[in-house]
C-alpha cells in the first residue's frame, strides 16, 4: 500500500471514531430556525459545559422537539430580546441533539459562563424525574462530541445552570444525576 493509501485509510479511521462519538444533531435548517446574529465564542476550546432543562414541555418525537426548538427559539428572541436561542445544543428525549447557536458562539443561558462555556440542555422539566435514557446518552455523547471536534476543551468542567446563577435549573432530579457524570465540578 502506498503513502497516500495509508494516510486516506488512517484518516478515515480517525473520522469513523470521531462520528461514533456524536449524536445525530439535528441542524438550524432541519429544525426550522429563525435567521440570528451571534457572536462568536471569544474562549476556544470552550473550558466549561453548562447544563440546563427547559422547564417547559417534554418532547420524544422528531416533529415534537422541532416545534419546542421553534417555541424557545420565539420565547428568546422575541420576550428576552435576544438574538437567537440561548443555547448551545438542546437534547429531545427522542435521542437526538438539536443545534441552537451551535458549536463555537457565545449563548446567552449562563451569566459569568457565556463567553467561555457550551450551553446545552435537555428539553422538559426534570425536577422530580431525570430525562429519558435516551436523552441522557444523547447529552454526553454530545459533551464526548464537542472535545473530540476541539469545541470543549479535554479537560472541560461540568456543572449545572443552578452552580452559575440562582436557579432550580436544571432542576433538582436533573442535577442529583450530572453530579455522577465525567467531570462534574462541585466547586464553583
Amino acid at each position: 500500500m502506498n503513502k497516500f493509501a495509508s494516510a486516506l485509510v488512517l484518516a478515515a479511521i480517525c473520522l469513523a471514531g470521531v462520528t461514533a462519538q456524536c449524536p445525530r444533531i439535528v441542524t438550524r435548517a432541519q429544525w426550522g430556525a429563525r435567521a440570528a446574529s451571534t457572536s462568536q465564542l471569544p474562549i476556544r476550546p470552550a473550558p466549561w459545559v453548562v447544563m440546563h432543562h427547559t422547564a417547559g414541555a417534554h418532547c420524544t418525537t422528531d416533529a415534537a422537539c422541532a416545534q419546542q426548538m421553534r417555541n424557545i427559539q420565539s420565547f428568546h428572541m422575541d420576550g428576552n430580546g435576544w438574538a437567537d436561542i440561548g443555547y448551545n445544543f438542546l437534547v429531545g428525549e427522542n435521542g437526538a441533539a438539536y443545534e441552537g447557536r451551535g458549536w463555537g458562539r457565545q449563548g446567552a443561558h449562563a451569566p459569568g459562563y457565556n463567553d467561555r462555556s457550551v450551553g446545552m440542555g435537555v428539553m422538559g422539566t426534570f425536577t422530580n424525574g431525570i430525562p429519558n435514557a435516551a436523552a441522557r446518552n444523547a447529552a454526553q455523547q454530545l459533551i464526548s462530541c464537542g472535545v473530540s471536534l476541539g469545541h470543549i476543551a479535554s479537560n472541560y468542567w461540568l456543572i449545572g445552570h443552578r452552580q452559575a446563577v440562582a436557579t432550580a435549573c436544571p432542576g433538582n432530579a436533573f442535577f442529583n444525576e450530572i453530579r455522577n457524570w465525567p467531570r462534574f465540578n462541585p466547586n464553583v
